[in-house]
């Protein structure tokens, strides 16, 4: 099974410079956990939920005034739409990620793949090491 064929379609993402609080607003309107960052047509980070509670809040910065960039994770880590889903499993263990963006050969993002989608789609003992793997450090 390809990438695509598991990924949730369609994909928001935002600039560097988007508000903290704009950021939490289009995780609740669209009931998601990550919105992939990006400046001058490629990604260049990931802001999930969490980040917005450990980088901003937790260390007293003001959701008002912080932007993205203050609290999003450099670089990025995603698969190919074309890509095996067992490699996507594999990179998402290796790299201890719950989320990747999936891009296409245009070098399009087209959606997100999450550890969610994998469980759904996945045979169960590659889901389950997965998700084992992705959260063995909350042991």
């Amino acid at each position: 099974m390809q990438v695509k064929q598991a990924m949730h379609k369609g994909v928001r993402w935002a600039d560097p410079d988007t508000p903290i609080t704009e950021l939490a607003q289009l995780m609740r309107e669209y009931d998601i956990g990550a919105i992939p960052i990006g400046e001058n047509d490629r990604l260049v980070g990931m802001v999930t939920d969490r980040d917005i509670v450990c980088r901003c809040i937790a260390l007293g910065l003001d959701p008002n005034s912080s932007r993205a960039r203050d609290v999003m994770t450099d670089g990025i880590v995603f698969c190919l739409e074309r890509q095996d889903l067992h490699d996507a499993a594999r990179l998402m263990q290796t790299r201890k990620v719950c989320r990747l963006p999936v891009i296409n050969a245009k070098k399009r993002m087209t959606g997100m793949l999450s550890l969610g989608d994998i469980y759904q789609a996945a045979p169960r003992p590659l889901s389950n090491n997965a998700i084992k793997a992705v959260s063995a450090h909350h042991k």
